[in-house]
């Protein structure tokens, strides 16, 4: 799931100073299961913007509050209680997605972001939420024991640990595991050491961001039932 952390108050009541009516927008996808960015999050957040508005003699700042099931997807923007086009700015607390998707959605509306998208996280255990995948669209877990050297290693090395790794943990800290040590002991366990010694090309990084534009997924089969159907 995306994991994402709310902005420091300071920066979003600089964001919201030009602007008398604002929309606090929460999403009920991966930002409400990481507590950021569901329901709740929106009516603690409008509450203290309501707050440090009345603070600092702000007494027109009107804050509203809406949560629709996913910012991110356009069935559910029909479930909006007013259109966003009609607040001087919504204040998005879903991932960087939603606030894009909305914004092209309304593209008279100014949304702006009220998280910071940080990572695609597993929750490991209550209120810990850990990174497993950088999205690089390449994915190589296959020869790696479903560990992501991506994300695992400091480097984002390939081919097997650096000469900086002691003991099975990084040079960067003491506190880290080797990435590439985790996968070696994965494919030990399981019989697979043949993958730690196989050499790798060079990462094709030309399937994460580089300058080709954002990357698109199709499903040809569900736009051809679309267009059936009509």
């Amino acid at each position: 799931m995306i994991v994402a952390d709310r902005k420091p108050m300071d920066e979003i009541l600089a964001m919201l100073a030009p602007y008398k009516r604002v929309l606090v927008l929460g999403c009920g996808g991966c930002v409400t299961v990481c507590l950021t960015g569901g329901e709740k999050q929106a009516d603690l957040l409008a509450s203290q913007l309501r707050l440090a508005a009345t603070a600092a003699g702000r007494a027109d700042l009107q804050v509203d509050v809406d949560c629709i099931t996913r910012q991110c997807d356009q069935e559910f923007t029909a479930n909006l209680k007013k259109p966003l086009d009609q607040y001087d700015a919504v204040l998005s607390i879903a991932c960087g997605v939603g606030v894009g998707y909305m914004s092209e959605q309304f593209p008279k509306a100014t949304v702006l972001p009220g998280l910071n998208t940080t990572s695609f996280d597993a929750n490991t255990k209550k209120g810990v939420w850990q990174e497993y995948c950088g999205g690089c669209g390449d994915c190589m877990l296959a020869e790696t024991g479903g560990i992501c050297p991506i994300v695992r290693c400091s480097k984002s090395l390939v081919n097997g640990a650096c000469g900086g790794t002691s003991n099975g943990k990084c040079e960067v800290s003491k506190d880290m595991d080797c990435g590439w040590y985790l996968i070696f002991k994965k494919l030990q366990e399981t019989g697979r050491l043949d993958l730690y010694t196989k050499l790798r090309p060079a990462k094709k990084w030309s399937k994460d961001r580089c300058g080709k534009g954002a990357r698109r997924l199709t499903h040809t089969e569900l736009m051809e039932i679309e267009e059936t159907s009509k």
